[in-house]
């Protein structure tokens, strides 16, 4: 088996001087669809940000897409950055200008070049989410379920290895949720694996995958999503 997309052993998560969580012990595998479940302040927020080097990593073993976290430095972050695909539930896309210059911006930060190549992957991205006509839109004339699903697709500009979501359906509908989370299911079956923060039991009954549990100031493995 290829190495984990995510391994850690013996981790501690600290949100500035205060104990999160320790022990904690897991791996995620290439192509894997996971739930990162818990109470709200129970840790889920801090261990997402650790794993994108946010939040420093003080004790243990963690390696995240072939990156060490306990000794990366500043200078290696964005590269740990371009194998992963961040989503965030408030969107962050730039309100004045559209979709398209968006995923520009994007690309040219983590180092595209050629103009051809970066049109290709955007149509690209857009298509896979079944959003090919929109790249003109402005965040303010999509849905809040089209606004989602571009922020998935920006997430997938740069290949990545991972995509971590952060409660992807806080600010959605039903319907809409379960269409946010089947695209995200497509993407791990094509591969990518996915770590997925939530509280929705609708979206965990509907789509059900691997459970960590953030209880009891650790990660534990979890038959259910809520009990």
């Amino acid at each position: 088996m290829d190495s984990p997309v995510i391994s850690i052993k013996g981790g501690v998560i600290m949100q500035g001087k205060t104990l999160v969580l320790s022990n904690v012990n897991f791996d995620v595998q290439a192509g894997e669809f996971v739930y990162l479940v818990g109470k709200t302040g129970s840790g889920k927020s801090s261990l997402l940000k650790t794993l994108y080097a946010e939040l420093p990593l003080p004790e243990g073993e963690l390696s995240v897409c072939g990156y060490s976290l306990g000794n990366l430095n500043s200078k290696q972050v964005p590269f740990l950055r371009r194998k992963l695909g961040i989503i965030f539930q408030d969107f962050q896309l730039l309100t004045d200008r559209s979709v398209a210059a968006n995923f520009m911006f994007v690309l040219q930060a983590t180092g595209w070049s050629n103009k051809y190549e970066m049109e290709q992957r955007i149509d690209e991205v857009l298509t896979s989410v079944d959003l090919k006509t929109k790249g003109f839109k402005f965040p303010h004339e999509l849905s809040g379920g089209e606004q989602q699903r571009v922020v998935i697709a920006r997430s997938l500009l740069n290949h990545p290895e991972l995509i971590i979501a952060d409660e992807p359906t806080a600010n959605l509908d039903p319907d809409t949720s379960m269409e946010v989370i089947r695209v995200l299911l497509q993407i791990s079956k094509k591969g990518t694996a996915v770590l997925i923060s939530t509280h929705d039991k609708f979206i965990v009954e509907q789509f059900p995958g691997r459970f960590l549990k953030c209880e009891k100031s650790t990660i534990m493995e979890s038959q259910t999503a809520f009990s």
